[in-house]
């Protein structure tokens, strides 16, 4: 069975962990200094925040599968998808080893599949999501010059 994992980039972990636990009604199952994680049933989510993002807000999004053969399925999806699938193998990140393979979507948000094997002591590198960003920014700009150019959006407060 597939889970939604989530991935946010946070502030303040503390204070983050107060309000997601409240939400959730659930204490996280990893709490580390610079991280934290729930895997949630209801929803079936897979809901990681922490300090070591890029900026703060939503930092990626994947599909975690319990099976080898399950992510070789998701695999053939983002063969279809179509993109630069990096395929990272084995890895370790989140405080987990995994195999796992990233895409980024028509809108830039990376998405990663995986399928978690293990824990591990330390957090990894993250070289497969930066590798993967880096080869949608390098097609963003190489296509750009051809691209027309929009006026920025305007930011609005909401409600």
């Amino acid at each position: 069975m597939k889970r939604l994992h989530v991935h946010v980039s946070v502030e303040d972990l503390s204070h983050s962990i107060g309000f997601y636990s409240a939400l959730f009604a659930s204490q996280p199952s990893v709490v580390k200094s610079d991280y934290a994680k729930w895997m949630l049933e209801d929803p079936r989510v897979n809901f990681a925040i922490s300090t070591r993002g890029r900026a703060v807000g939503l930092d990626h999004l994947g599909i975690q599968v319990e099976t080898g053969d399950e992510l070789q399925e998701v695999y053939a999806r983002l063969r279809q998808a179509g993109g630069s699938v990096i395929e990272q193998g084995q890895t370790t990140c989140c405080y987990a080893t995994s195999e796992k393979s990233w895409i980024d979507d028509p809108a830039g948000i990376a998405w990663e599949t995986f399928h978690t094997t293990g824990e591990s002591t330390n957090y990894g590198d993250g070289s497969g999501e930066n590798t993967a960003r880096v080869a949608h920014e390098k097609q963003e700009t190489q296509s750009a010059c051809c691209t027309p150019q929009t006026a920025p959006a305007v930011s609005r407060a909401c409600c």
